[in-house]
């Protein structure tokens, strides 16, 4: 790992978190440091997370006791859990290396919509562009069901967004015949014609960073 050398750092779970967080603050003006993610972004379960969590957690320690962070920012997702239990999850991993949870030094979010859910969710939400290439995926998740195939929310999520990043939006602009170059998260993200950052949803995580960055 790299030394820090911010004093405010985002602790996020995958790659897609890191381009998010980073086009969001983008977008807000803030200038913070995003960490390398603890999972690969095609890392669906992120089998591990919390383990990585909290060696990430150590080497954080070692960087604050040599005054380089002083403030740190965790987002996760709620998936299944939900906000509550993931949140006890991740101040049991801060107690664990720190032991104590600091207030002044942590602030965890949880990213969620309507309690439950991840990442993909949110941006299903504030995505602006129809998406017919994506929705059909329903039907197709239907059939595997009926044949006894059963395709996870997480997984769902997943496909879904390629298809919206990639048929239903890049594709149909400015990128056609480019797809290796463009129709990737990493750049559909940075985006800004095909996903909403000043809806609604936003609101609460917007708050949150700018707590991170005064």
């Amino acid at each position: 790992m790299k030394e820090f050398e911010v004093s405010k750092l985002l602790i996020v779970e995958s790659n897609a978190d890191k381009f998010f967080i980073e086009a969001l603050l983008t977008h807000i003006n803030l200038n913070i440091e995003v960490g390398e993610p603890l999972c690969l972004v095609d890392d669906y379960e992120c089998i591990g997370g919390m383990g990585n969590l909290e060696q990430k957690l150590k080497f954080v320690l070692t960087n604050i006791n040599k005054g380089k962070v002083d403030k740190v920012g965790i987002i996760f997702d709620a998936d299944s859990v939900g906000i509550e239990k993931r949140e006890e999850e991740i101040k049991e991993k801060i107690i664990s290396v720190f032991n104590k949870y600091d207030e002044d030094i942590f602030s965890i979010y949880i990213m969620n919509r309507d309690g439950f859910g991840e990442l993909e969710d949110i941006l299903k939400e504030i995505k602006t562009e129809e998406s017919l290439y994506a929705d059909c995926l329903e039907d197709w998740r239907a059939c595997l069901s009926k044949n006894k195939i059963e395709v996870s929310d997480k997984i769902f999520n997943k496909f879904w967004m390629n298809n919206y990043i990639m048929y239903d939006t890049c594709l149909s602009r400015k990128h056609k015949g480019q797809k290796s170059k463009y129709c990737i998260f990493e750049y559909a993200i940075k985006e800004k014609s095909i996903w909403n950052f000043d809806h609604k949803i936003l609101d609460a995580l917007k708050e949150f960073l700018k707590k991170i960055g005064e």
